[in-house]
């Protein structure tokens, strides 16, 4: 059983059980967490797609935490100028893992 659902302007294919990283959402480590916005969902031989979601399917998800991803470094620089200017940048993200698939 897998379900596609969206969430910060991406979409991601989970299975129960499973943990990623998404973009940051503004709950509480160890905080529950619905996600309605699912965009296919299988079970077995079924599978239901929506349009442009499926009625009634959520995905239920727990905070595992919060943070930030490492640097990213940005550097521009212009030949025979004397310019140049490096900038740094740390995405925020929440980890979750998926407790249960309904629908």
């Amino acid at each position: 059983m897998f379900a596609i659902f969206e969430t910060g302007g991406k979409q991601y294919k989970v299975n129960e059980g499973d943990i990623l990283f998404i973009e940051k959402l503004d709950q509480p480590e160890g905080a529950s967490v619905t996600f309605d916005k699912v965009l296919a969902l299988s079970k077995g031989d079924s599978f239901t797609a929506g349009a442009p979601y499926v009625d009634g399917a959520s995905v239920v998800a727990n905070v595992v935490k919060n943070g930030k991803s490492k640097k990213v470094y940005v550097f521009r620089y212009k030949a025979k100028k004397n310019e140049k200017k490096k900038i740094g940048h740390r995405q925020p993200y929440t980890k979750i893992q998926i407790n249960k698939i309904v629908g």
